[in-house]
């Protein structure tokens, strides 16, 4: 994990770039000794928001589920979309 002060933003923004986008990590900046802002190359950005959001589609299947929702084995799931395909349906 990389910590700079905020002051490095301005005269290191270049190098702080550069290390997000290879590293895919992210620089945590403090101001006055405290944690202030986190810089992250867009791509890891993207890509997180997109673990995110399919996170909670997860985690809402799986409380449906638990609710009792109906669910569908693999084979009917497969089952199914053949008969999509093949114009049977």
């Amino acid at each position: 994990m990389i910590i700079k002060p905020s002051t490095c933003l301005r005269n290191e923004y270049n190098d702080i770039a550069e290390y997000c986008k290879t590293e895919n990590q992210p620089v945590f900046l403090t101001k006055n000794g405290e944690g202030d802002l986190v810089v992250m190359s867009m791509e890891t950005y993207s890509y997180r928001e997109e673990m995110l959001d399919l996170r909670e589609k997860l985690l809402e299947a799986e409380a449906q589920r638990l609710s009792g929702t109906k669910t569908f084995s693999l084979d009917e799931v497969n089952s199914r979309l053949e008969e999509i395909i093949n114009g049977d349906i």
